[in-house]
């Protein structure tokens, strides 16, 4: 049997990312990795890259971190740009080595958001309407041809979800570790909202009978992570980090 914990959209949030790594330890799992979205966001973006650099873990690089390296600041959104502004020459190296997709043993395969896209939603779509669940069509569509691959683990809408295709692979989105909820316009304005503000990841676990994934929540100290994305010119993250979502009280 082989266990592996799934990371996703830490975005700079190191609190979240330390309690996580917490609860990890006590699970017996075999292995950790991270499916990207690591640093962008006012948050503490250096530190968590040390942390992450310190791990060696297997990583892959999600959209933010294409953008933070090609991208020049004024051309940045603000997480990015935040980000950017902290970030030395090691992180940067860092980052720019890591792939943009990951095998991992035999059959799983490690993406940011589908194999083909670091944008394209895999497990969700976005209408005119907003934001809902994509249907079974939708994400064999976007799973394309992976030969050999029983498991895919994706990460990018911090919703998390697990899918079963008709073919037997299973797709595995842990939610975000740092970030639960935001708001996007791509490629129609919608909101991301998971209704509370833990830190999630998955425990995937390889047995006789294929896959199985389990999802997690763990607390942190998400009041002291809203308090300082607003020190940092930041209202609408200390409302999703305190919350789960876009607006207070709703």
């Amino acid at each position: 049997m082989t266990r592996i914990a799934v990371l996703s959209d830490i975005h700079g949030n190191l609190a979240a990312l330390e309690a996580v790594l917490a609860d990890i330890a006590a699970q017996g799992v075999d292995q950790t990795v991270n499916l990207g979205d690591i640093l962008s966001g006012p948050l503490l973006p250096a530190e968590t890259a040390d942390r992450l650099m310190a791990l060696a873990l297997p990583t892959i690089r999600g959209n933010h971190e294409r953008q933070l390296l090609d991208l020049p600041p004024e051309a940045m959104g603000p997480s990015d740009r935040f980000a950017a502004s902290r970030l030395r020459a090691d992180h940067r190296a860092w980052l720019a080595g890591l792939p943009t997709r990951l095998p991992l043993g035999e059959d799983a395969l490690m993406v940011h958001g589908t194999p083909e896209s670091d944008l394209v939603y895999f497990l969700e779509t976005v209408t005119p309407q907003g934001l809902r669940a994509a249907t079974a069509a939708e994400v064999a569509a976007r799973a394309g041809d992976t030969p050999g691959v029983r498991l895919i683990l994706c990460g990018h809408t911090h919703v998390p979800r697990t899918v079963v295709l008709g073919d037997g692979r299973m797709i595995v989105n842990p939610g975000s570790v740092g970030l639960p909820a935001y708001a996007d316009d791509h490629p129609w304005p919608h909101a991301v909202e998971t209704g509370s503000p833990h830190a999630r990841y998955a425990i995937v676990t390889r047995g006789a009978d294929g896959w199985q994934a389990e999802h997690r929540l763990v607390r942190y100290d998400w009041a002291g992570a809203a308090r300082l994305a607003q020190t940092h010119g930041r209202p609408d993250w200390a409302v999703a980090l305190r919350t789960g979502r876009m607006t207070e009280g709703a």
